[in-house]
């Protein structure tokens, strides 16, 4: 016994250092370099906020970067040359696109993105993901996804499919800013949430710095079928070296 107990004391010490080294190993990135990146992209948002000085844009064709999901592969394409990632410098950087509809059953379309791995150049991780659970009852796929939008960054990309007050379908946003614990609120840039049609064309409002209770956006989520997807950013990013 006195062996067993002195094996297992001996296997806590060593536990902790392993972990360490597990975390410290590969290539490291550029904390500036990340925080540049997201700093960029957020400019580019506001810049085109600023440029629209309130009025709709062009929302319709699949080439108006005021689109939701347009929007927001416009912000990160503006900026991504000046980046890489440390594991795969060479590789130029990618946003995916949704996954598609045939793929995300059993749930609607706009939930998630496309799964393309970091090694063909997407910089992006599922950061944190809600999917309505139909064995938990209401309230507890609420309270799951409360918890779920608790975890909100700035900087993060946002997927979701949603019913709410301005539509119904898939709708992609940044975050601006940290969750607010203490209003309970998130704080995003968007394009074409709000719009509406100019002799007959579809356009959209951006937003800057919009403000939200997360149960707002819970009610448009958390629904059967339904489900969103936090994005981050990898903590490897790193100055593009030939830049």
């Amino acid at each position: 016994m006195k062996k067993l107990l002195a094996l297992l004391i001996a296997l806590l010490m060593v536990l902790p250092v392993s972990g360490l080294l597990e975390e410290t190993s590969g290539p490291k990135g550029d904390p500036a370099a990340r925080e540049a990146f997201i700093e960029g992209m957020l400019a580019t948002a506001k810049e085109q906020y600023d440029k629209a000085n309130g009025r709709a844009m062009p929302a319709a064709s699949s080439g108006d970067i005021y689109v939701c999901k347009n929007f927001t592969v416009y912000m990160f394409r503006k900026n991504r040359d000046k980046f890489r990632m440390a594991e795969y410098p060479d590789v130029k950087l990618v946003i995916p696109d949704n996954l598609p509809r045939e793929e995300s059953k059993p749930y609607v379309y706009g939930a998630a993105w496309k799964d393309i791995p970091a090694s063909e150049g997407n910089p992006f991780y599922a950061a944190a993901t809600f999917r309505y659970d139909k064995g938990k009852s209401e309230k507890e796929n609420r309270e799951l996804a409360r918890e779920f939008l608790k975890q909100v960054q700035r900087g993060d990309y946002f997927q979701m499919a949603a019913k709410y007050y301005y539509g119904v379908g898939a709708h992609s946003l940044v975050f601006t800013r940290d969750y607010d614990p203490e209003n309970d609120s998130v704080t995003w840039t968007d394009s074409n949430m709000k719009g509406k049609k100019i002799n007959g064309v579809r356009h959209g409002y951006i937003q800057w710095d919009a403000v939200k209770k997360i149960d707002w956006f819970v009610d448009a989520f958390c629904r059967k079928n339904y489900g969103a997807t936090i994005y981050r950013l990898r903590d490897d990013i790193i100055f593009n070296a030939s830049e």
